[in-house]
Formats: structure tokens, C-alpha cells, sequence
């Protein structure tokens, strides 16, 4: 799944070095500088990718790349 984020992740991270080490601990904010405008163009870009709508609650967790991987597979198995 990760490999599937990654390229969607890439278009906003303005640390690419961070971009190319990306792992489940990487943070969205800290780690790959993506501000908070293009936080919420990740999320609408992860809705289409995956077909899934993220409700605004699992929005404030999806802040690394796991808690977003969790997110991603407990609304695949929701559908």
C-alpha cells in the first residue's frame, strides 16, 4: 500500500530526500514538509486513488504514513 501512497504523497512533500526514505513512521508535517493546505489535497487525492470517502474525524489522524495506511485499509474493508 505504501507503494501506492508514495506517488500520491510525492506531488506535495517538499523534502524529497524524506520522500525517498518514506516508511510508516514518516510524518506528513515534520518530516516531508507538507503544509496543511496540501494535507487536505493528499486526503482528496487518497479518496479518489482508493475509491473510499475519509470523514473528517479519520482526516485529523492521517497525519503519517501508517495512521493514513490504517485509515486507507479500514475504509476498503467498510465498503
Amino acid at each position: 500500500m505504501i507503494n501506492r501512497l508514495k506517488p500520491i504523497v510525492a506531488v506535495y512533500a517538499q523534502n524529497k530526500e524524506a520522500l525517498d526514505h518514506l516508511s510508516g513512521e514518516t510524518d506528513f508535517i515534520n518530516d516531508l514538509k507538507i503544509n496543511s493546505a496540501n494535507l487536505v489535497d493528499v486526503i482528496l487525492d487518497v479518496e479518489e486513488a482508493f475509491d473510499i470517502e475519509i470523514d473528517n474525524q479519520s482526516m485529523e489522524k492521517m497525519l503519517t504514513v501508517q495512521a493514513s495506511m490504517d485509515i486507507i485499509k479500514d475504509k476498503l474493508a467498510a465498503k
